[in-house]
């Protein structure tokens, strides 16, 4: 059966270009985009194995950071474009995940609409845990998640470091980021005004598991529930004990194949590694192929042949 990497990160070419030229200090600023495997395909495939195939979503560089919103409307554009090409040309690549000018809500509605809805390519949007340092649970940015829910097409959430604070750190924060955002979608009531909402919440949930039942018991039952409700990956760079948590809070049927390639263990990242530590979860096989197959071909509710 092939494994369905749902969380696995690309540069597409051209939009990094027009990217370098708004400002051609981005590899300084972001070291990490000079892993070559996220541009270099061929390379790519030959670090992964063939019953792998992967959703790909852009690495973290969002227009909107760096450009007014005509432009960056403009590049998101071009970047989805480019990542249907990607998923067209190359047979690793099943679908991908499309970007969001988030410093224009209304052009990010047209987006949803004209590209990701009508393109069998784009299966989903990647948002992430702040926007323009704004939480992305903040009200201006509802109408993208009511917008998504009417169309059923789900959230795929990535973290980023909260700008005004001073100790950001690598191994932790995205983790703490990821779970305060979760805590905020529950408590401002989205699951219940948006019951088709769908969220892959990245790096398996974060905290949420491990600390389920201080959810449990300060929070309401319907809070509790909600949080039931996340989606979330297997990127943690293995670790069978802490996969068997997040299965055993969100349930089998919410837990999906994901490794954040080809970031965590250089160059290619933590497939192999994280396939190993899938396979010695405390789960039965029908499980574990609901892991690695089953639950994306549910979450997307189609039926496209990928065995």
């Amino acid at each position: 059966m092939t494994k369905i990497d749902v969380f696995a990160h690309v540069l597409p070419k051209d939009f990094y270009s027009h990217m370098q030229k708004i400002d051609d200090n981005l590899l300084v600023k972001n070291p990490y985009l000079q892993n070559d495997v996220l541009t270099n395909i061929r390379k790519r495939k030959t670090g992964l194995n063939s019953d792998v195939k992967q959703i790909i979503s852009n690495v973290n560089l969002n227009p909107e950071d760096y450009s007014d919103a005509k432009t960056s409307t403009n590049l998101c554009r071009l970047a989805n474009n480019e990542l249907i090409s990607m998923v067209q040309d190359n047979d690793i690549f099943v679908y991908a995940v499309a970007m969001l000018p988030m410093n224009s809500i209304s052009e990010s509605l047209k987006i949803i609409e004209d590209q990701v809805a009508k393109n069998s390519e784009l299966i989903g949007v990647q948002l992430f845990t702040r926007a323009l340092n704004k939480p992305i649970t903040s009200d201006e940015y509802e109408p993208i998640f009511a917008k998504l829910s009417k169309l059923n097409i789900p959230v795929w959430l990535h973290p980023v470091f909260d700008e005004t604070r001073n100790d950001n750190n690598i191994v932790f924060s995205w983790e703490y980021e990821l779970t305060q955002v979760m805590y905020d979608f529950v408590k401002k009531g989205f699951f219940q005004r948006y019951p088709n909402l769908k969220i892959i919440v990245h790096h398996a949930g974060a905290m949420v598991s491990f600390f389920s039942q201080r959810i449990k018991y300060i929070m309401s039952p319907t809070e509790y529930n909600d949080f039931k409700k996340f989606y979330v990956d297997t990127a943690i760079l293995g670790n069978s004990k802490a996969l068997d948590l997040a299965v055993d809070f969100f349930g089998d049927d919410h837990v999906l194949f994901g490794t954040d390639a080809p970031f965590g263990i250089m160059p290619y990242g933590a497939t192999n590694e994280i396939i190993t530590a899938i396979d010695a979860m405390n789960i039965s096989d029908t499980q574990r192929n609901m892991i690695f197959h089953d639950n994306f071909q549910n979450i997307i509710n189609r039926n496209d042949g990928i065995n």
